[in-house]
């Protein structure tokens, strides 16, 4: 499942259960077969189920079955009706004398009362399920946890007018009409799965169809469902399929196994998508596309999630998880082979860019605040809250760092091993670290810290340089954090290399140091000139250094090291330095960075996309991480100081470079986007210039577009500044696009995250909008969780924000925890902020967890957060 982000109201005063991974014991009974008969109505869907159960072990303990939100009908055991079960909070409990029985039962749901988006519920005049992480027990009584394994025949019925396509796991079996217009199929999936890989749709949908052939012979038919309308925007996600069932054969060695592999998109879905066996159900963000409705970022996007999706097939559902502590096993996994796929498709270094970056503004924050937790975490109350860029982001730079210390082929060999030896099976983490070692002979018992330990290691790096000799000091530290105050040192792969200073020119080969202890020294002879060191080059090591380097070593670096994603961190520290000197004083001097994007921008053999991510600026809230008090205005004032600068010291290449890389008609390649990219970062630094003329010019290519990204990249600069167009351009935008909820997205977002003095009161005003709806998650993080990551507009004097998140928070919780829950980290930063706003968000935290009802959803990351 890609996160992009049941919940029972309880009474805070009492604290949700908590969840130990400690406490961990096999299941007392199995299910080796499951058969589920669903009569499907919105208002009204019955659900039979029979249960073939095995005792496990010899222990005389009756059978528990994970139940929520449904009518209990009846309940059978062998053919028998009996009445000996019953409920002890949310379980069915059915006494049994032997050791196998089948257990059948019968109950009633409402799928069109299932805000929560969790289980069976309505979406668009379809139904569809999630059932990842805990949802199943919303269907029908169940061992409803990752380690029960069962093999799933599925019989549906319903209305044959409403809801003419019927879909579910695995392969279909049998199909037939009725004469009361109703219509039913069966389904069969012969690869045991968890309940949370349980999945069904039906509705009335249009298929675009396609076929794969494997490489072992096998026809595999694609099939994406959508409403009819959107048919012609499935293009890209149905090739975008077939590369990766062929990467995936490449790389991996993995065969898909079934004969057929569906995807679904709905409009109403709290994550991004989810790898349900052979029948994946989307958010339509990532699978609609066409030129006009889509920018790049959505196609890549679309990519890669269908591409992570589609590679959990194996690591994630072929092995699945223990329990779900073991969470990091199948998503970190799964990130890493997704980013490695997105890789191989365009720039390699502006996807590990990208990477990089999202890892610092979700993960890095996440590991300094009250919500830090490890990546194998030791507790939970509610397990939804796990789904966290610790869990996907910081889990695929483990299995990173593995890759890079086993190296590409012993790597491999380790991922063979793991999936031929835990096929059919529920692993864990150390069943997967197991394999690295066993099939390498890297001992990576140390290594396994990373799992346990939570926090952002930091390394101090000094080179001391004498008589051609240079000494290389090295010291790691991992700041304490909730729970875990004393940190032991954890194993760092740090890619390391030299380069002479006068000749640009490396003097040494690049070398793996892994420092593994709390301080290392290392030595390097024979270097005939100064060095200046690249540290942690490709990012090898998810860590913060810190070094001596001087701003004229970053510039020296920016433009002459051989790694890109070295090059990019050069720029961005001798950038960071600047503003943070900028933010902390009142004043820097930005002509050594105005020097360095000149020089940037002057080499000929660049490519335009990564170009346009070395002279971006950081942003401001990672500005914000690296100060002890952030003050947003002090931050705000000295970005947008350096952006006036390079914008007007290189007025005339930016022009350039904007005239340059308008392209004659619209093509998805890698050399158009990165154009198009590089037009739009051109088009902000002129506009940070702040000529008037600049919004007549960026209104025109938001006129003349003939794509998304360009009419997109011009509004984001007409919206977020004081143009004489900005107003004309939202409207048209608006008009032209109202009536496809996935760019009106983009309308609402883009005004949240604009830097305008009076973006407060629009999102006030956008809050009250016709088209503003708290019942679909897309909608709620367009505005609110857009409008929350805008740090001066959410940190604006007064502490409106806090009082706005707060109230939309609770208003929330009462459709979907869950949404409701993923929304709340901004507040939980506040002790990072001045005593005034501090105490503001500390006080809507409480007013959060004083809320009567609240969901364990909310409650735990608000308490977490006041702790």
């Amino acid at each position: 499942m890609l996160d992009i982000q049941h919940s029972v109201a309880q009474s805070p005063a009492h604290g949700p259960a908590v969840t130990r991974r400690s406490d961990y014991r096999p299941p007392a009974w199995l299910v080796p077969q499951i058969a589920l008969d669903f009569a499907l109505a919105a208002a009204a869907t019955r659900v039979k189920a029979a249960l073939s159960v095995t005792r496990n072990g010899k222990h005389a303990d009756p059978l528990r079955l994970d139940g929520a939100g449904q009518q209990l009908i009846a309940v059978r055991v062998d053919g028998v009706t009996i009445d000996d079960w019953r409920i002890e909070g949310e379980q069915l409990v059915v006494p049994l004398p032997g050791d196998a029985h089948v257990v059948e039962t019968e109950v009633e749901i409402a799928p069109d009362r299932n805000t929560q988006l969790m289980g069976l519920y309505a979406s668009g005049g379809n139904l569809c399920t999630q059932c990842e992480a805990e949802g199943f027990r919303r269907i029908t009584f169940f061992p409803d946890r990752p380690d029960v394994l069962s093999e799933y025949r599925v019989r549906m019925t319903a209305d044959a007018a409403r809801y003419p396509v019927l879909l579910a796991n695995g392969d279909p079996v049998a199909s037939g009409t009725s004469d009361d217009g109703r219509h039913w199929t069966e389904w069969h999936d012969p690869f045991p799965k968890p309940s949370y890989l349980f999945a069904l749709v039906a509705g009335d949908l249009a298929e675009n169809r396609g076929s794969f052939t494997t490489r072992s012979g096998r026809t595999v038919r694609l099939g994406i469902w959508v409403r009819a309308a959107d048919l012609l925007k499935t293009d890209h996600a149905l090739a975008s399929l077939k590369t990766a069932m062929a990467w995936d054969e490449q790389v991996y060695g993995r065969e898909y196994d079934l004969d057929v592999f569906n995807i679904v998109a709905v409009d109403d879905f709290n994550f991004g998508a989810m790898e349900n066996k052979g029948l994946n159900i989307f958010n339509s963000r990532y699978i609609l596309a066409d030129p006009d409705t889509a920018t790049d970022y959505d196609y890549d996007a679309i990519a890669a999630v269908v591409a992570h999706e589609y590679f959990h097939n194996w690591s994630g559902n072929r092995v699945t998880c223990r329990d779900w502590f073991q969470l990091s096993l199948k998503e970190g996994f799964t990130v890493f082979r997704d980013q490695g796929f997105s890789a191989d498709q365009g720039s390699a270094a502006v996807k590990r860019i990208e990477d990089v970056r999202s890892l610092r503004a979700a993960q890095f924050p996440e590991d300094a605040g009250p919500l830090a937790h490890p990546v194998r975490p030791d507790s939970y109350q509610e397990i939804s809250n796990f789904y966290t860029a610790t869990i996907y982001n910081k889990g695929a730079e483990l299995i990173r760092m593995m890759a890079t210390m086993l190296g590409p082929v012993a790597f491999r060999k380790a991922c063979d091993l793991y999936f031929d030896r835990f096929d059919g099976t529920a692993a864990t983490c150390e069943d997967y670290v197991a394999c690295m070692e066993q099939s390498s002979g890297i001992d990576l018992s140390q290594f396994r810290l990373w799992y346990s330990q939570a926090g952002t290691p930091r390394v101090s790096a000094s080179l001391a340089v004498e008589a051609g000799r240079a000494t290389l000091h090295l010291a790691q530290r991992v700041p304490p954090t909730p729970g875990q105050t004393d940190k032991v040192p954890m194993p760092l792969p740090l890619r390391v290399k030299l380069f002479g200073a006068g000749s640009g020119a490396p003097l040494i080969d690049e070398r793996l140091v892994i420092l593994d202890t709390a301080e290392a020294t290392m030595a390097f002879d024979g270097l005939a000139e100064r060095p200046v060191l690249s540290i942690n080059r490709g990012f090898s090591a998810p860590v913060i250094v810190e070094s001596d380097r001087s701003a004229a070593d970053l510039a020296f670096l920016s433009a002459h090291d051989d790694d890109p994603f070295a090059r990019y961190e050069a720029m961005q520290q001798l950038m960071l330095d600047t503003l943070v000197a900028g933010a902390s004083n009142g004043t820097a001097d930005h002509g050594r960075v105005i020097d360095a994007v000149r020089h940037t921008l002057d080499d000929a053999d660049l490519d335009p996309a990564f170009l346009a991510e070395v002279v971006l600026l950081p942003s401001e809230n990672f500005i914000g991480d690296q100060l002890t008090v952030v003050d947003p205005e002090a931050i705000h004032a000295a970005r947008e100081g350096l952006r006036r600068e390079i914008g007007h010291a290189l007025a005339a290449q930016w022009r350039q470079l904007h005239h340059v890389t308008q392209q004659a008609a619209y093509a998805y390649t890698p050399e158009a986007k990165g154009k198009r990219r590089l037009r739009s970062v051109a088009l902000g630094y002129l506009a940070a210039n702040g000529a008037r003329a600049i919004g007549t010019l960026a209104f025109r290519q938001f006129e003349a577009a003939d794509n998304m990204t360009d009419r997109q990249g011009a509004l984001t600069i007409l919206a977020g500044g004081d143009f004489a167009e900005r107003e004309a351009a939202l409207d048209i935008f608006y008009n032209r696009h109202s009536d496809n909820p996935l760019v009106l997205d983009k309308w609402f977002q883009t005004q949240a995250l604009s830097s305008r003095t009076d973006t407060p009161q629009m999102v006030a005003d956008l809050a009250r909008h016709p088209d503003f709806s708290l019942a679909n998650p897309n909608r709620v993080r367009s505005l609110i969780g857009a409008f929350s990551a805008n740090q001066r507009a959410f940190h604006a004097a007064g502490g409106w924000g806090y009082v706005f998140l707060a109230d939309q928070l609770i208003a929330l919780d009462t459709l979907n925890p869950q949404t409701a829950a993923k929304l709340l980290p901004p507040l939980a930063r506040w002790r990072r902020f001045d005593g005034t706003r501090a105490q503001a968000m500390r006080g809507a935290l409480e007013r959060i967890v004083r809320v009567p009802g609240v969901s364990k959803d909310l409650f735990e990351q608000a308490s977490k957060s006041l702790a």
